[in-house]
């Protein structure tokens, strides 16, 4: 692949990725310091990512397998996402929160499986070349997540502005993109076609099928440290979060780099359980912790973000592609978003907001959590996944073949 190629793959990662996680880590946060909103409404204020992935990254893929050139289908979503991420600050109360957020997640996540997938159009070895493109991502996310911290806005409503001025830079950006015409699907369009049904024929592969049924239900207790680690680090004292967890990030790019040695070695079974045990751990290590001298187990739990994101997603992602025929490359990687970052987080952002009102009590008017009890339910959902998994998948051969 040549370097310009190389290289513009690159800085689409880098900047999709800084745009997410401008607000994402510390948007309930902002709702619940700043709006006062309760858990359960921030909880369904962050789970409009999860809606939005249910419905939109299917049909789009489907465009961009049929009808138009990835990049350009691209590029008209950042920059309709600029304008909406714009709005979102004047807004104050939960249904206008709410509608906007939904809206600007419809046109913003299906950019997520795009650009996976526009990559990996550009490569001939994509378990080999997809890794050093794939660690500008975390690089982006890094970046703006010290920035965030290092200016104190994470309660604020800045990061919406920071995220709706990149948003219109991708969308310019977006057209320098190396050209990616439809993927070539042929046959008559049919209603079935339209809502990007034809994935489905995925599902006739046992392994993989048992593989999207794991990704559901993991996304559940995972959904609750993307909801609520940064409020909970804010709540008991840990200066500069955001910054802190964006360590989560590093570990994800050493990660990243060290996925084509686990590749050519690992089954696709053990790389999900080792990530599924390392959720687990992680919100041990969260109920566990204090600011103080269990500051550490904080730490080893953002470390640790590495082999949580990379184990499951990124093997996912590449799991998809390799099981996918090559004119459903888009819409397949749609229905993996569907499955995880829709139904999965869907669940999980409910489940999660419920949860912290379940801990929750009232104290002389003061609210007082009980973080260990949430913790440590997170870690009981993710060991129960694991085992299941460990005893239903057959789908052990190693990813290199």
């Amino acid at each position: 692949m040549p370097f310009s190629v190389s290289a513009r793959l690159a800085g689409m990662m880098f900047l999709t990725y800084l745009i997410w996680g401008s607000w994402y880590m510390t948007v309930n946060t902002y709702l619940t310091a700043t709006l006062k909103f309760t858990g359960t409404q921030a909880g369904a204020v962050f789970g409009t990512t999860a809606l939005a992935s249910m419905i939109s990254p299917l049909i789009v893929g489907l465009v961009a397998d049929r009808f138009f050139a990835t990049e350009r289908v691209l590029s008209a979503l950042f920059f309709a996402g600029a304008a909406v991420l714009w709005a979102i600050p004047e807004a104050t109360s939960f249904s206008a929160v709410y509608s906007l957020m939904l809206l600007y997640c419809l046109i913003f996540f299906p950019a997520i499986p795009l650009t996976n997938s526009l990559a990996m159009r550009q490569m001939t070895d994509a378990q080999r070349q997809f890794p050093p493109i794939r660690i500008f991502a975390p690089l982006g996310w890094i970046l703006i997540s010290v920035i965030v911290s290092y200016l104190k806005i994470e309660a604020a409503p800045t990061p919406f502005r920071i995220a709706s001025v990149c948003s219109l830079l991708m969308g310019a950006y977006c057209l320098i993109l190396p050209h990616t015409p439809p993927g070539g699907a042929q046959g008559v369009t049919t209603w079935r076609t339209l809502l990007g049904l034809d994935a489905l024929v995925l599902l006739k592969d046992r392994a993989y099928s048992v593989f999207l049924i794991a990704s559901v239900l993991a996304c559940i207790p995972l959904t609750f440290y993307f909801s609520f680690t940064n409020t909970y680090l804010n709540a008991v004292g840990v200066a500069n979060a955001a910054g802190k967890m964006s360590l989560g990030q590093v570990s994800e790019v050493l990660m990243t780099l060290a996925m084509p040695w686990v590749f050519a070695r690992i089954s696709v079974k053990n790389v999900l359980l080792i990530g599924l045990a390392a959720w687990a751990l992680r919100y041990v290590l969260l109920a566990f912790g204090n600011a103080e001298g269990g500051v550490w187990m904080f730490y080893a739990a953002i470390l640790l973000h590495g082999i949580c994101f990379t184990f499951f997603f990124f093997t996912g992602s590449l799991y998809t592609d390799a099981t996918a025929p090559p004119a459903l490359r888009n819409t397949a990687q749609g229905l993996l978003t569907l499955v995880t970052y829709g139904f999965g987080m869907f669940l999980g952002s409910f489940l999660s907001g419920t949860a912290v009102d379940l801990f929750t009590t009232t104290v002389n008017g003061v609210e007082q959590r009980n973080w260990m009890g949430f913790w440590l339910t997170s870690a009981a959902g993710a060991g129960g996944i694991a085992l299941m998994l460990l005893l239903v998948f057959r789908g052990g051969d190693k990813t290199a073949k």
